[in-house]
């Protein structure tokens, strides 16, 4: 039995993208869970041990190297930030936050060249702006996204990814020019809907048509340098972030498990890059939200742009 299951844990691990999603949505959930498999193997190994089952040791090095060969290079180490990074932080500050002064100054202690928040709500918003306002000049806030940056932002406007069945006001993107020192950066900030879990599986519907809108405007962009930071609700193996993940490029170096605070067990808040890639990431400490803020280095490649 153990043996079998090790060989379960590596074909769910290898062949997700073959797991059914209609109805249940089930593999949404399971890409969205996928780097605890690596868990699953550590408990069958135990469980081996035990028993001195020999068989399903061997047999769990498949689940293993699997697991090696899909995550493992998330764990090495990245190299030094280059001249040509742009650093971005990223943080859904929660819209009940009971300390957001107190939230701005930590993420204006992390230094990044942007800061893109979600999430945002009166009278909160004033604190954001007031304690972000010495090391980023520049903002521009559309519903509840903003996005705060120590370069001029020469132009920015709502994006409408709103779903079909959502009737009350919604918005929750924005778009973004920043005159960067690496070349003019197209900037979006969006916060996808929220997904649950319940007795009818995944609820991602609304996510998933949200993406698939967001993704329609970054393939119609032309810009040579694009950066797309958010709360997606989805790690970067869910399937319901495709229309994002096949245009962009994702985090090469770092788990950054950003929800929940309390005790995270996925990276739901993204740094993604179009014309670069994000050599790493990693989480911030905690702040009075329960979602972590991540912070990533994107790498331009290519000469400056204008």
């Amino acid at each position: 039995m153990l043996a079998a299951l090790a060989v379960a844990v590596a074909a769910l691990t290898a062949l997700h993208r073959f797991v059914p999603n209609a109805g249940l949505r089930l593999g949404s959930l399971l890409e969205n869970l996928l780097p605890w498999s690596g868990a699953a193997v550590v408990l069958l190994a135990l469980c081996a041990l035990l028993r001195r089952a020999r068989g399903a040791l061997v047999a769990l090095l498949l689940p293993a190297v699997v697991w090696a060969v899909h995550f493992g290079p998330l764990l090495l180490p990245g190299g030094p930030a280059g001249a040509r990074e742009l650093l971005v932080a990223q943080h859904n500050v929660a819209d009940d936050n009971p300390d957001p002064a107190g939230t701005a100054r930590a993420l204006s202690a992390a230094d990044a060249d942007l800061v893109a928040l979600e999430e945002l709500v009166e009278p909160a918003l004033g604190a954001y702006r007031e304690a972000l306002a010495s090391r980023y000049p520049y903002h521009a806030v559309h519903g509840t996204v903003g996005l705060w940056s120590r370069y001029p932002i020469t132009g920015h406007r709502p994006v409408d990814i709103k779903p079909r069945d959502v009737t009350e006001p919604w918005l929750r993107a924005l778009r973004a020019v920043v005159r960067a020192p690496h070349g003019e950066t197209v900037v979006y900030v969006a916060h996808l809907p929220s997904v649950r879990v319940g007795p009818g599986g995944l609820a991602s519907a609304r996510r998933d048509e949200s993406a698939a809108r967001l993704g329609a405007l970054l393939a119609a962009e032309e810009a040579d340098r694009l950066v797309l930071a958010g709360d997606l609700n989805g790690t970067v193996d869910d399937r319901g972030l495709a229309p994002l993940t096949s245009r962009l490029a994702v985090p090469e170096r770092g788990f950054a498990l950003s929800y929940p605070a309390a005790l995270p067990v996925a990276r739901i808040d993204q740094v993604f890059a179009g014309g670069g890639t994000v050599p790493r990431v990693r989480t911030l400490p905690a702040t009075g939200s329960d979602h972590l803020p991540v912070l990533a280095g994107i790498a331009w490649s290519g000469p400056a742009g204008r």
